[in-house]
């Protein structure tokens, strides 16, 4: 077995430079390279001595690499990138489209599978953290209900969209959870099964006096995006927001509320509060990145997703130190 576990980080936005950080603060792995689809002299990491790669030279390190973490969008990298690397490589991705997760899990199987590799998907807090404490909250709870609450937090695409009206000349949405929804949850009474009403959208807006009107109210009408929701939208300046909302910070809560007899509620919560949603989600990366490498020595292969991988195989402890210092 080698000394450290060898890691490769594909792509490097913001999610790579996390995966960079949080594979640094390891005592078992080395990082090999980041490997780009830019010109890599183009590209500048945090630490200088990391080394970067064109995506054209991947195969050149079959031998050298153990595990890659793939640092790519859901919507366009990933549903391609995690099946072809898993035939030569362990990886692990976060692909975040709850509704196509199956399917990007069977993709993976099939190339993992023939590989003998391991193709850890969809890990991050959520899904991944928070996937495996609604599981929990179901399981030990089965007559109750599931809330999941997103924020306080900086919703990328929502922002997006924002900026897209024209007028804008930059902002930022957050989704908020509504406080008397989330007691509602804690205390058994039955939160609103519709996410809509238990979240609002909070805009900052940087625009032209003029225009906030006819601005604010085409963000409230915005189809898929807004009309659903409670909206609050606030004009700034350009200088308040990037004084102050220049942080990707995100988060939530997972809450399963369920009664063990007539007069008994029990509810059990899970919070995640996050300076920086690409840094905390990098970290779980590399943590599910040490599993899938165990689990490959093991002689395990295929697609696994949080719900198949135990807590130990994320530890770079032994068994006998996690009982005596944890349990």
């Amino acid at each position: 077995m080698v000394q450290h576990i060898r890691v490769g980080i594909v792509g490097y936005g913001n999610l790579g430079r996390g995966a960079e950080m949080a594979i640094k603060k390891t005592s078992d792995m080395e990082l090999i390279g980041v490997f780009t689809r830019r010109e890599p002299k183009a590209i500048q990491t945090i630490d200088a001595d990391t080394k970067v790669y064109h995506m054209d030279e991947i195969n050149n390190f079959q031998d050298k690499i153990d595990v890659m973490i793939l640092c790519g969008g859901s919507a366009n990298d990933l549903p391609k990138m995690s099946p072809e690397i898993v035939k030569q490589f362990n990886i692990v991705d976060s692909f975040d489209n709850h509704s196509q997760i199956l399917e990007h899990l069977n993709r993976v199987q099939v190339k993992a599978q023939a590989s003998g590799k391991i193709g850890v998907i969809s890990v991050g807090w959520d899904p991944g953290l928070f996937s495996m404490n609604r599981l929990l909250g179901e399981s030990i709870l089965p007559q109750g209900e599931t809330y999941t609450f997103w924020g306080e937090g900086l919703s990328q695409g929502h922002s997006e969209a924002v900026r897209r009206v024209n007028g804008v000349k930059n902002a930022v949405q957050y989704t908020v959870p509504i406080e008397t929804e989330l007691n509602k949850a804690r205390t058994g009474q039955g939160a609103d099964s519709n996410a809509a009403k238990r979240h609002k959208r909070v805009c900052y807006v940087v625009a032209d006096k003029q225009d906030e009107e006819r601005i604010e109210h085409e963000i409230k009408t915005m189809p898929h995006y807004f009309v659903d929701y409670e909206t609050d939208v606030h004009f700034i300046t350009a200088d308040e927001l990037t004084k102050n909302h220049s942080k990707m910070k995100h988060g939530g809560f997972v809450i399963h509320s369920g009664e063990t007899s007539e007069n008994h509620n029990q509810a059990l919560e899970f919070s995640a509060t996050l300076d920086s949603n690409p840094e905390f989600t990098a970290s779980v990366l590399v943590a599910y990145a040490r599993a899938a490498f165990k689990l490959n020595q093991a002689g395990e292969k295929g697609a696994k997703t949080a719900f198949d991988i135990p807590f130990s195989a994320l530890t770079h402890k032994s068994r006998e130190d996690v009982i005596r210092e944890l349990l």
